[in-house]
């Protein structure tokens, strides 16, 4: 009888975990994809909805979501300026991936 063997997959270039994780590993990253959600949020909505971070970082998270296609970003040429950030399609299916954190923050880490 042959033993079931687990095929063993290599972390290399084609990885999908490593692929996911290059997009969604940076520490603010899917808390900042959480607050924005079905919303558009604006900066300084961002900046309250996580007070932790730094200006300097949620900056360079906004771009790097920007860049990587995960968050549009839409400046309205008005004084003062007003910048909106929304999830695009790709950001959007990362919404179950952060519930079912969620999901495991409330029952296992967090008692609210």
């Amino acid at each position: 009888m042959e033993k079931n063997e687990k095929k063993i997959l290599p972390c290399d270039d084609k990885c999908p975990v490593k692929a996911s994780l290059s997009l969604l590993a940076g520490k603010w990253t899917m808390m900042i994809i959480f607050q924005i959600g079905d919303d558009v949020m604006r900066y300084g909505e961002l900046k309250r909805a996580i007070p932790s971070i730094s200006e300097k970082m949620l900056i360079q998270e906004l771009n790097m979501l920007v860049a990587n296609k995960l968050v549009s970003k839409k400046a309205h040429p008005e004084i003062p300026p007003r910048v909106e950030y929304r999830l695009t399609d790709l950001g959007l299916k990362t919404i179950p991936i952060i519930d079912k954190l969620v999901e495991f923050g409330k029952e296992n880490l967090v008692k609210l």
